[in-house]
């Protein structure tokens, strides 16, 4: 187990919160790609099924109509996680996070209860991981840049040369004599 001395922090960060956030940026990833599996087997499946000859065809109409609600609803979790990881380590204002989760939230069960239909409210849900993709990058943007910074400010003090001890001297009237 490593102690708290062990562990330097980064700007305000320890290295375990770094990882963290590091985490859950890769499955924010996670959920983008199930967001774009969802718009792929929409597009694929809508035209297989526009075909004459597969109206009928009750797999396809089920994966043209369910696989995408099904792959987006699965983002779901993921994003909520998001949301804590981004809340906790203030990478966004509060406001902003109960946002986008509240009104992708109230749109989702109120079109659910109300309307019988879920597609506007998993497309709120869409927004909110690409959101989240923006915080991240902004994030470790920022930590780039601040080791940028700290890494040229090393280097230039590295390349001015120590004065030497004599050159620190003043010399008295007594030695310009000789």
């Amino acid at each position: 187990m490593t102690s708290a001395s062990d562990q330097t922090s980064r700007h305000g960060f320890a290295p375990l919160a770094i990882a963290r956030i590091k985490g859950a940026q890769n499955a924010n990833k996670v959920a983008i790609y199930l967001i774009y599996a969802a718009i792929i087997a929409f597009m694929v499946f809508g035209t297989i099924a526009s075909i004459k000859t597969f109206h009928d065809n009750q797999l396809l109409y089920w994966l043209y109509f369910n696989l995408p609600y099904t792959l987006i609803t699965l983002t779901i979790p993921i994003t909520i996680y998001d949301a804590l990881v981004i809340y906790r380590y203030r990478l966004s204002q509060p406001s902003m996070i109960a946002l986008s989760i509240g009104i992708s939230t109230i749109v989702l069960i109120g079109g659910l209860l109300f309307a019988d239909t879920a597609w506007l409210g998993l497309a709120s849900w869409l927004g909110v991981a690409f959101l989240f993709k923006s915080n991240f990058k902004r994030f470790f943007t920022f930590l780039e840049a601040e080791n940028l910074e700290a890494e040229s400010l090393e280097a230039a003090d590295k390349s001015v040369p120590a004065q030497d001890a004599s050159e620190n001297t003043i010399n008295s009237p007594t030695d310009s004599h000789s």
